[in-house]
């Protein structure tokens, strides 16, 4: 165990910590459900929430002071896990709406990229669970340090263009209807 590891984090870093490996592990349980097939009419809105809950803890690290830890190396915390299933059962679930258009820096340009919301979400499933691994080792500032950088560097902005993707996702699927629904319905709400 690296030095740093044993270095106490004051209470405000360490209640960050436990806070963003309790959203990791609930991040990462609902995305393997919905890469599984479990619960398919609950996907998005499922994936809304745990997106959203990731991203409230994640602007917490951002909105932290560099954490630093005592050690300038990574401890090596094994070999990364295989994510390609994760990716592949996600993909199968977002079939048809899995891909999307996003501005690559909104402050540099309106330059646009191609995404996938399925390979956004296995992005930021593989940036939580290596911080994920730090904390289970003990390791808090390392993790904290992990969460902090992977969140200002990639999985923040992904996660924050993944999150509009999925709302507006959900908002077509309740929303858009057919003319002759939503005249029914208007008439429908008129009537004594």
């Amino acid at each position: 165990m690296s030095s740093s590891a044993v270095l106490p984090p004051d209470d405000d870093l360490r209640s960050i910590a436990e806070a963003m490996a309790t959203e990791s592990r609930s991040y990462l349980t609902t995305v393997t459900e919905v890469a599984a097939g479990a619960n398919p009419e609950a996907a998005l809105p499922l994936l809304l929430l745990a997106v959203s809950d990731l991203l409230a803890v994640g602007a917490r690290l951002g909105a932290t002071t560099d954490v630093v830890p005592v050690e300038r190396f990574e401890p090596d915390v094994g070999p990364d896990p295989d994510v390609e299933p994760l990716r592949a059962g996600l993909a199968n679930a977002f079939e048809g709406i899995d891909e999307y258009v996003e501005v690559v820096d909104p402050l540099l340009g309106a330059e646009v990229a191609a995404a996938t919301v399925s390979g956004d979400l296995v992005a930021i499933a593989g940036a939580v669970v290596q911080g994920l691994r730090h904390h289970e080792r003990g390791g808090v500032l390392e993790a904290l340090w992990w969460w902090q950088f992977s969140y200002l560097s990639d999985w923040g902005e992904r996660a924050s263009s993944t999150l509009r993707t999925l709302q507006v996702t959900l908002a077509h699927l309740r929303l858009d209807v057919d003319d002759d629904v939503a005249t029914e319905a208007e008439y429908d709400a008129l009537q004594p």
